[in-house]
C-alpha cells in the first residue's frame, strides 16, 4: 500500500516543540497581563450558525469564510448552516447578546483562542491564526476613562514581551469625520472613501495618497456635480492626517490648532484630549504612545478612540496590536445598546515575523532536569529522586530505557535540557549526586540533602539569564 505523504495545509504555522514553548510563553506573558487589569477568561466555539457570523453580506469577509458540513449533509447536497469563526468580536457579541441578563456590566473579557479564515496562500498569511482579545462592553453607555485603560495594558504586554522599543498611537474617528465635514465631505460613504485611502500613509506614503485621491475618489460618482475633492481639499486632508506629536503637551497644542469645527470635530477632539491625558495616569510613559491624525483603523466598525502599536526599529513589521471604540457591539442580535472598546493582538502573525526578523529565539525546554541511569538495577532510586524533585516544583524527567551515558546527554542536549543528574554506583555510596549543567558545560556534586536547594539556585540564575 502506497503511503499517504505527511503534509500539513498552507497557511498554518505548525511549530517544533523548543519553538512553540517560545510560542507558548508569548501567550502565557499577554494572558497574565490581561488578567492583571482585570479582565475575566471567556471562550466560543470555534464553530458558529452560519446566518450568526454573517449578518452582514457581500464583504470580503464572506469570501474567505471556512463552511462546516457533515458528510451526510454533503451526500445530500444541503447547503452548509455552519461556519467557523473568523474573528473573536463577532462571537464576542453572539456571546453577549446571549448571555446579557447573567453578566456584569461593564463587561470585561479576554480571549484567546483560533480563528479561521480563507487566505489566499502566500507569504505571512494565516488560515489558522491565534487571536488575543480584550474588551469592555457598557450597558447603554460606558465612559470614554476605558478607551484611555487599553493603552495601558498594551503597555503592560509588550514592555514584558519584551520585544524592542514599540509607540501607541491614537487617533478618533469623530474628529476625523468632522475635518472631512469641515471640507464639504459630509456624505458618509464618501468620508468612508476618504477614510480607505488616508489609512495607507504609512504604507505607500504621501504622494501614493495623493495619487489615490486624485486618480480614484475625485472619479468616484459620489464625488460629481461639484466634487468637495479640489486639489486644494487633498492638500488640506493631507496636512491633516501627517499630525504627528512628540510628547504629550505637543499633542495637545496640535489638536488646538486645528482650529474650530463641526460638533463631531469638537468631540472627538474632547475625547482624544481626555484619553491622551488619562494615559499619562494609567502610568504609560509620554515616550510610549503619541497621536497620529492617519490612523483610521477599518471602514464602519469604529466610532471613536482608535489604537494602532508599531515596533519603532521594525516599521516594516506592521501593526502589533490595534483596536478602538465602537458604538454597538450586537445590535444585529440585541435592541439592547451595547458601547465597547477592545484591542487584539494577532499572535500567529507577530510571533512568525518577529522570529523572522531575529527578535524572538528558541525556547527553552519546559522540562528542568533530566535523571540518567546507570543501572536497570536502581530504578527504583532514580524514580524515588524524580519523585523529590517534582515534589519540590522542579520538572524533571527520568531515563527508562538506559544505554551509553554519552548517548542520555546527547538526548538532552538536543531535547534542550539543561541540567543532568548522574546517580551511579559511588554517588550512592557518597549520599551525593552529580549534577552536569550543560549549557556552561560545568559540573558539581552536591548532597541529596542539598540538591534541591542547589538547583533551585541554579534554576533561578538560569531564568535571569533568558
Amino acid at each position: 500500500m502506497a503511503l499517504t505523504p505527511a503534509r500539513t495545509m498552507p497557511g498554518v504555522l505548525e511549530l517544533l516543540p523548543l519553538d512553540q514553548i517560545a510560542f507558548q510563553r508569548m501567550l502565557d506573558v499577554i494572558r497574565r497581563n490581561y488578567e492583571r487589569f482585570g479582565f475575566v477568561p471567556v471562550e466560543t466555539p470555534v464553530i458558529e450558525f452560519s446566518d450568526v457570523l454573517l449578518t452582514k453580506t457581500g464583504g470580503e469577509t464572506e469570501r474567505q469564510v471556512y463552511f462546516v458540513q457533515s458528510t451526510g449533509s454533503l451526500e445530500q447536497g444541503e447547503k452548509p448552516d455552519l461556519a467557523l469563526r473568523f474573528d473573536l468580536t463577532v462571537p464576542l457579541a453572539r456571546y453577549v447578546a446571549e448571555h446579557e441578563h447573567d453578566l456584569s456590566f461593564p463587561f470585561r473579557r479576554y480571549q484567546m483562542q483560533r480563528v479561521y479564515r480563507g487566505e489566499r496562500a502566500q507569504r505571512g498569511r494565516f488560515r489558522e491564526f491565534y487571536q488575543c482579545d480584550i474588551d469592555v462592553i457598557g450597558k447603554d453607555s460606558l465612559s470614554v476613562r476605558y478607551d484611555a485603560e487599553l493603552p495601558a495594558v498594551i503597555y503592560s504586554v509588550f514592555r514584558e514581551l519584551n520585544i524592542g522599543a514599540f509607540t501607541i498611537q491614537l487617533n478618533n474617528r469623530k474628529l476625523m469625520r468632522g475635518f472631512f465635514e469641515s471640507l464639504g465631505i459630509t456624505d458618509g460613504e464618501q468620508q468612508t472613501l476618504v477614510l480607505r485611502e488616508v489609512d495607507k500613509i504609512d504604507k505607500i506614503g504621501v504622494d501614493g495618497v495623493t495619487e489615490k485621491l486624485r486618480l480614484q475618489l475625485a472619479l468616484d460618482s459620489r464625488f460629481e456635480h461639484g466634487s468637495q475633492l479640489t486639489e486644494d481639499t487633498i492638500r488640506k486632508i493631507l496636512d491633516f492626517v501627517q499630525v504627528r506629536s512628540t510628547s504629550l503637551q505637543d499633542a495637545f497644542d496640535k489638536l488646538d490648532a486645528l482650529g474650530p469645527g463641526p460638533e463631531s470635530m469638537e468631540q472627538g477632539r474632547a475625547e482624544l484630549k481626555e484619553v491622551l491625558g488619562l494615559i499619562r495616569d494609567f502610568g504609560v510613559p509620554e515616550t510610549h504612545y503619541v497621536l497620529n491624525l492617519s490612523i483610521a483603523r477599518g471602514l464602519d466598525y469604529y466610532t471613536g478612540t482608535v489604537y494602532e502599536t508599531t515596533l519603532n526599529d521594525h516599521p516594516q513589521i506592521g501593526s502589533i496590536c490595534s483596536g478602538g471604540r465602537y458604538e454597538n457591539l450586537a445590535s444585529q442580535y440585541t435592541k439592547s445598546k451595547l458601547p465597547g472598546v477592545g484591542i487584539s493582538i494577532g499572535l500567529t502573525r507577530l510571533y512568525w515575523q518577529l522570529r523572522d526578523a531575529g527578535l524572538v529565539a528558541t525556547g527553552q525546554s519546559t522540562v528542568d532536569v533530566l535523571v540518567t541511569q546507570m543501572d536497570a538495577a536502581q530504578m527504583p532510586a532514580y524514580l524515588a529522586l524524580a519523585n523529590e524533585l517534582r515534589s519540590a516544583g522542579i520538572a524533571t524527567e527520568v531515563v527508562l530505557e538506559g544505554g551509553k551515558l554519552g548517548k542520555q546527554f546527547k538526548y538532552a542536549d538536543r531535547a534542550g535540557i539543561r541540567f543532568v543528574i548522574v546517580l551511579g554506583e559511588d554517588e550512592i555510596a557518597k549520599g551525593v549526586v552529580t549534577v552536569k549543567d550543560l549549557r556552561r558545560e560545568d559540573q558539581f556534586e552536591v548532597s541529596r540533602a542539598e540538591l534541591i536547594k542547589a538547583l533551585r539556585v541554579e534554576l533561578a540564575q538560569a531564568e535571569v539569564g533568558r
